[in-house]
């Protein structure tokens, strides 16, 4: 397979220890199964999953436990037989530390799978609608950790000129997905397949950093089995974050994604190679999305290693599995090094975007140095991976100009950490944007609120000019009527009877007209 000759560079971006061979020297190894399970209801972005189970309900592996309520969500599925126990509020991992729906499971042990999917082997034979309705009903959602549901990324529409299969797995210390391209090649290459029909496109590129060697071997091994000349593999620089979609686009292809826009608009789809994995699943196998491989890994954790867990398996369970925690384990992050966040305690469930967990040591994780004034030295613009303004940024939230920081293009912040990183005044920016992101969707929210509100006063407003008009326009028409003799006795007698009735009730009520002002 020949690769591509040229690559780009993209703006920034830093050279970290990759923190990878502790957790790649051991084999791949399955965690056994729990005896609780614990599956929130939103493990995606999107709206909230609704659960379609109830206390006391067996359910079998795979058998669907919440269904998907709007386009952009994903339905979620029990990891083993059992009993569902309770459906109600849990701790979940997020940055928010709050709890969530879930829906608890206690295992029989048995296993028994549901089957209500039957394989599509013969996929080449279904149209694109059909294949994302396949993707959408197993729940599969992006791995690289985003968790977007694949089938709304599939259901890009014409003008794509390429998917790109994201294994820069750029992160430090995070290693799931170099594993599953040592061990799951050939699954990756027939998910890329898949996704190649399902896109009606020709080309599919698969992205490796060049300090993993032992995954372009296999994938190249894989390859060259199908003879599908369609895909190639393409070995890109180890530079942090070259694993965002945005950057990895411009090394591949030279092309920026414009600022507010997707990789589509550009005409490229990006796919996690986990994510092709599960998609060959889903549709070869009719398996639903129920496990992922979990790097668990840092000084805190006895045998760092890469393994394959059911979802909604406790925390504590996996690193009992990797021998547990040493003296030296302090702290429990979800995800790598530079853009993970801390967990509240191992009672919590891996989830569909669990990709890393990170046992640190004191030393892994030091205290932030007290930040110092801003010396304008311009170094987290030089590192900096979207060409953002990161002290300009600073200074707008300092000063709550929101507006500022939008036309800054804010939103286009991956939240890397690169520029916490070269700050020599150990500024916190990377906060001071996420805080920024919050309040700027707060005060939205707040708006539409505020707009929702006034639209239905003024239609209130609306509703009763308009009856007020109407009856005093149906009042002068019987008026007229009266005046004119055009009406014969018995009508006369009727209109008199009802204007004086009304007069009545006016008197009984006499608030009643002024309480619709």
């Amino acid at each position: 397979m020949a690769e591509q000759s040229r690559l780009w560079r993209f703006h920034g971006g830093l050279g970290l220890p990759a923190h990878k061979s502790i957790s790649t020297s051991e084999p791949l190894s399955t965690v056994r199964l729990p005896g609780v399970l614990t599956h929130p209801l939103s493990q995606h972005i999107g709206s909230p999953s609704e659960a379609i189970v109830t206390p006391g309900d067996y359910v079998k592996k795979g058998q669907p436990i919440a269904r998907a309520t709007g386009y952009i969500g994903s339905p979620v599925h029990a990891a083993s037989s059992g009993t569902v126990v309770e459906v109600g509020l849990h701790p979940v991992p997020h940055p928010s530390g709050l709890s969530a729906d879930c829906i608890v499971i206690r295992t029989d042990g048995r296993d028994d799978a549901y089957g209500g999917y039957d394989p599509l082997v013969n996929y080449r034979t279904l149209n694109a609608p059909a294949l994302r309705a396949r993707v959408r009903e197993c729940g599969i959602v992006g791995l690289g950790g985003a968790a977007f549901p694949t089938s709304v990324k599939l259901n890009t529409g014409a003008g794509l000129k390429s998917l790109i299969l994201n294994g820069a797995e750029c992160e430090p210390f995070i290693s799931c997905d170099d594993v599953l391209m040592r061990h799951k090649a050939e699954e990756i290459v027939a998910g890329a397949q898949i996704m190649l029909h399902a896109l009606e496109i020709k080309h599919c590129c698969i992205a490796i950093e060049e300090d993993k060697p032992e995954s372009h071997e296999s994938l190249l091994e894989a390859l060259s089995v199908v003879g599908d000349k369609r895909i190639e593999v393409v070995r890109v620089p180890a530079l942090y974050p070259e694993g965002g979609e945005r950057q990895l686009i411009q090394v591949l292809t030279g092309n920026e994604v414009p600022a507010g826009g997707i990789p589509a608009d550009i005409g490229y789809l990006c796919q996690n190679v986990g994510t092709a994995v599960a998609v060959a699943r889903a549709v070869l196998r009719g398996e639903p999305l129920i496990s992922r491989i979990v790097t668990v890994t840092g000084a805190g954790v006895v045998q760092p290693r890469n393994v394959e867990v059911r979802l909604g398996t406790p925390i504590a369970h996996v690193i009992e599995a990797c021998g547990g925690y040493t003296d030296v384990a302090r702290h429990l992050i979800m995800g790598g090094g530079m853009m993970g966040f801390p967990l509240q305690g191992d009672q919590l469930p891996v989830i569909k975007a669990t990709n890393c967990l990170l046992v640190a040591s004191e030393e892994d994780i030091r205290p932030r140095s007290p930040a110092l004034p801003c010396i304008r030295c311009g170094d987290c613009a030089t590192v900096c991976p979207a060409q953002l303004l990161p002290q300009q940024l600073y200074w707008h939230t300092r000063g709550e100009d929101y507006e500022q920081v939008e036309n800054l293009n804010l939103y286009d912040c991956i939240e890397c950490g690169c520029c916490d990183l070269a700050c020599p005044s150990h500024i916190p920016l990377t906060q001071y944007f996420r805080y920024a992101k919050a309040e700027i969707w707060s005060q939205r929210r707040e708006r539409q609120r505020s707009d929702a509100a006034r639209h239905r006063f003024e239609a209130r407003n609306a509703r009763i000019e308009s009856e007020r008009s109407e009856r005093a326009r149906r009042l002068a028409e019987k008026t007229k009527m009266l005046q004119t003799g055009a009406a014969d006795p018995a009508t006369k007698q009727a209109l008199i009877d009802e204007v004086m009735k009304r007069v009545v009730e006016k008197k009984d009520s006499p608030s009643k007209e002024t309480g619709d002002q």
